[in-house]
C-alpha cells in the first residue's frame, strides 16, 4: 500500500461504518464514499435533514438500538475520516474510482478498497407489474423510513423472505391497512426449516412476532401462493393469485409491495476485477472472498450484502473484520482475539443464513408461468417472449448473448431489476441451472450519469 493513499469505503451503511470506525481506531483516516445523503445504508437509511422526524423507534422497531448505535458510531468518527456523502462511484478501474458528486467528476486512487455496497430487492415479474402502485418491498420500505410516507392505503405484500413479514409489519404499524400477505414459500417447508433457526432463538422469535402481530390484527397470511396478475387501470386495484389449492383468488388493494429476497450489488467488485463464483444460497454470481473478506484481487475486499446475503448484524461483523484484514496486510499489528470472535459469530449467522434460506426457498417455479407477452425489462421494453425466443432458436445461450440480442440489461438499471429474470427465463428455457447461463459482465456507467461527467474527470491528489 503506498502511504500516501488512504483506504477508500464505499457505502456508509453497517458494513462501511464499522470497517472505518476499526481503520480510524488503527490511526488511519480512511474515504468514505455514499450515494446517500445521511448515513446508515438503507437498512438503518435516516430522515432527510430537515424533513419529517420520528423517533428511531418507530422508524425501526426491534432494530431502534442497533440503528442508533451505527448511526452513533459515524458520527463520533465523523471528523477523522474523508466522509464524501451524495456521491456516486460509477466506474472502478486501473486503481481509481470515477465519482459525480453534485455534477462534478473526479477520480480517486486508491490502493486498498473496502466494497460495502449493500443490496437491492430481487423480483420476477408477473402480469400488471408495471402498474401504479406496485412497488418492491424494499421501495415500500424506503418510502416509510425516507419519505415517512406509504405507497397506499391498503397494500398487499407478495413475495417471500423475511423482509416480507418485516415490511407488512411496519406498515400496519404506521397505520396502514395490511390487505394480506401473501407467500410463496409453502408453510411446510418454514416448519421444516424452524429447527435450524433456532441457531439463533433471538431473530426466530421477532419473526415469529411479525407473523403473530399480523394474524392478530387480522391480517390474512396465504402460504404456497402464486401471483397471476395485479389488476387495475391507472392504478392498482387488486391482486389476483393463486392459493395452494390451485384456486384462483382476488383481493382488493391500492397497492402491492413485492419481492423475492435480496440480490447483491457486485457491479463494482466486476469492474475492479475480482473473480466471480455461484452461490447456491443466493442463487446468483458473487465476488469470490474468503473468511476475512479479502477478494480475489490484492487490496480489494468486500464486506456486508455487497458480497453475499447475510443481513444487517453479519455486515457489521463482516465490515470490522474486512478492515482488520487491510491492517493485516499492511503489517500492522493483529487483535488475535477480535479476529477469532468475529469469525466464530460470522460462522454462526452464515449456519442461521442456510436455515433461513430453507425457510424461503426461491420460487423457481414462477419464472415458467410468466407470460411471454409480460415486460422484464422495463428501462428496453424487452419481453419474456424475447428472451425465450433467443434460447429457443440457439441463437443465446447465455447471459451477454442474450443482451445483445435483446437489449434486456442495457438500459439504465444495468440489468439490477431484470438480470435474476433473465437468467431464470433462459436457464429453464434450455433445460439447465441459472449457473449454466453465466453473468451479465459490468459495464461503466453503473448508473446513469451525465454525458458531460466523464469528460470532466480530473485527479484527486
Amino acid at each position: 500500500m503506498s502511504e500516501t493513499l488512504p483506504p477508500v469505503i464505499v457505502g456508509a451503511g453497517p458494513a462501511g461504518i464499522r470497517a472505518a470506525e476499526r481503520l480510524v481506531a488503527a490511526g488511519l483516516r480512511p474515504v468514505v464514499v455514499d450515494e446517500a445523503a445521511r448515513w446508515g445504508g438503507q437498512i438503518y437509511r435516516q430522515p432527510p435533514d430537515g424533513g419529517f422526524t420520528r423517533p428511531k423507534k418507530a422508524l425501526y422497531g426491534f432494530e431502534a438500538g442497533k440503528a442508533d448505535a451505527v448511526h452513533r458510531a459515524m458520527a463520533a468518527i465523523r471528523d477523522r475520516v474523508d466522509y464524501r456523502p451524495r456521491t456516486l462511484v460509477w466506474n472502478c478501474e486501473a486503481g481509481a474510482l470515477d465519482l459525480l458528486c453534485d455534477g462534478a467528476s473526479e477520480a480517486l486512487p486508491f490502493s486498498h478498497l473496502i466494497l460495502a455496497t449493500g443490496a437491492t430487492d430481487r423480483v420476477l415479474p408477473f402480469p400488471g407489474w408495471t402498474l401504479p402502485g406496485v412497488f418492491t418491498l424494499g421501495g415500500s420500505q424506503v418510502a416509510l423510513k425516507f419519505q415517512g410516507c406509504a405507497v397506499g392505503r391498503r397494500v398487499a405484500f407478495l413475495g417471500t423472505g423475511p423482509l416480507l413479514y418485516l415490511v407488512a409489519y411496519q406498515y400496519l404499524k404506521a397505520g396502514v391497512e395490511v390487505a394480506g400477505v401473501f407467500d410463496t414459500t409453502p408453510f411446510a417447508a418454514q416448519a421444516r426449516a424452524t429447527a435450524g433457526m433456532l441457531r439463533d432463538a433471538a431473530t426466530l422469535a421477532k419473526g415469529l412476532l411479525y407473523v403473530g402481530w399480523l394474524r392478530a390484527h387480522g391480517v390474512p397470511i396465504h402460504n404456497g401462493v402464486r401471483p397471476v396478475r395485479a389488476e387495475g387501470a391507472e392504478r392498482v386495484n387488486a391482486l389476483v393469485w393463486r392459493d395452494a389449492q390451485g384456486q384462483e383468488r382476488r383481493t382488493s388493494c391500492d397497492a402491492v409491495a413485492f419481492g423475492l429476497g435480496l440480490r447483491s450489488e457486485t457491479q463494482l467488485a466486476d469492474l475492479a476485477g475480482c473473480r466471480f463464483r455461484f452461490d447456491e444460497a443466493d442463487r446468483a454470481w458473487l465476488p469470490e472472498r474468503d473468511g476475512a473478506g479479502r477478494s480475489s484481487v490484492p487490496g480489494v475486499y468486500l464486506a456486508g450484502d455487497g458480497g453475499g446475503i447475510s443481513g444487517a448484524d453479519a455486515a457489521e461483523l463482516a465490515g470490522e473484520r474486512a478492515a482488520l484484514a487491510l491492517l493485516e496486510d499492511l503489517g500492522r499489528p493483529m487483535d488475535g482475539k477480535r479476529v477469532k470472535e468475529l469469525d466464530g459469530r460470522l460462522s454462526r449467522i452464515a449456519a442461521f443464513r442456510r436455515s433461513l434460506s430453507a425457510a424461503f426457498p426461491f420460487p423457481a417455479d414462477w419464472a415458467d408461468a410468466i407470460a411471454d407477452d409480460t415486460m422484464i425489462c422495463r428501462c428496453e421494453g424487452v419481453t419474456a417472449g424475447a428472451v425465450r425466443e433467443v434460447a429457443r432458436s440457439g441463437q443465446a445461450r447465455e447471459m451477454n448473448r442474450a443482451k445483445a440480442l435483446t437489449r434486456a440489461g442495457m438500459g439504465r438499471c444495468q440489468g439490477r431489476m431484470c438480470s435474476a429474470t433473465t437468467a431464470e427465463l433462459l436457464s429453464r428455457t434450455l433445460g439447465t441451472s441459472p449457473d449454466g447461463v453465466g453473468r451479465l459482465r459490468a459495464q461503466p456507467p453503473i448508473k446513469p450519469l451525465p454525458v458531460s461527467a466523464g469528460a470532466e474527470r480530473r485527479e484527486v491528489a
